[in-house]
């Protein structure tokens, strides 16, 4: 560690940040107010780790921002914590790494499963056949994969879209490319970005396969695709509308589960 570095330390439930003055202390809100203390206090004990960066501004500058806030009481979990103190000493933006990853996570669960939500009540209500029986699904699935010039099969692609775009919005955040990352870290995001879009697609794929093969009639047939939608939803105790829920939803994890699996991979691979 040195002069005007950006140092965390983890915690069981948190990361704390603060800035290294370089002479046994560290500038950081300490959960009420911006306070100057030594690095045990800061740390608790535990070990402190230097976050890198690619573009920042020079340690005297950072120090003087650091100091120029001393005795702050502004705190705020969601708007200026103690990343965002940091993140502004570094760079001059206000800036949280944690906040936005949790809010980007919140958001892309909670938005793709309104997308599937909504996707059920589409079929639902577009085919000859009302309702979600039997034969209310699969007029659904048909009337929605007619937009493609499809049948039931690309029905369940559509439904897949939005749960996928909501997604992919979310990772594009927990993913963002950002100057001030080092280049490693930059590489390592695109390459979970595109990842991401891979994902979605095999997730796409995989959940056809799994229409097609889990069925008591085998294949892409009417019965076949009515009895694979019924044996997916059994997985979880429901039936065909169960089973439209969890293939639309499967790309849209698959994505996030691809993408920041890749992304992971390539820090490893990069160190």
């Amino acid at each position: 560690m040195a002069r005007g570095n950006h140092i965390y330390v983890q915690f069981t439930k948190f990361v704390h940040h603060g800035i290294d003055c370089g002479d046994g202390t560290v500038i950081h809100y300490d959960g009420e107010k911006i306070v100057q203390t030594s690095i045990t206090t800061f740390g608790g004990g535990n070990q402190c780790f230097v976050k890198r960066y690619g573009q920042c501004d020079a340690d005297n500058v950072v120090i003087q921002r650091a100091k120029s806030r001393l005795g702050e009481s502004k705190y705020s979990l969601l708007f200026n914590n103690c990343e965002h103190f940091a993140t502004w000493c570094k760079t001059g933006l206000q800036d949280s790494e944690q906040v936005r990853n949790a809010g980007a996570a919140a958001g892309g669960a909670s938005g793709s499963g309104a997308a599937v939500a909504a996707g059920l009540g589409v079929v639902s209500a577009t085919g000859a056949a009302a309702g979600l029986s039997g034969a209310g699904i699969m007029s659904g699935l048909a009337t929605v994969g007619g937009v493609l010039g499809g049948g039931a099969v690309a029905g369940v692609g559509v439904l897949g879209a939005a749960p996928i775009l909501v997604t992919k919005v979310a990772m594009g955040q927990v993913l963002k490319d950002d100057d001030s990352l080092p280049s490693d870290e930059r590489e390592a995001r695109e390459v979970g970005r595109k990842m991401t879009t891979v994902g979605a697609v095999a997730g796409t794929a995989g959940a056809v396969g799994a229409i097609a093969a889990s069925g008591s009639v085998a294949g892409l047939s009417a019965a076949g695709i009515t009895s694979g939608l019924a044996a997916v939803g059994g997985v979880v105790g429901g039936g065909m509308a169960a089973g439209v829920a969890i293939t639309a939803a499967a790309p849209a994890v698959a994505a996030a589960a691809v993408g920041f699996g890749a992304y992971k991979v390539w820090k490893w691979l990069s160190k």
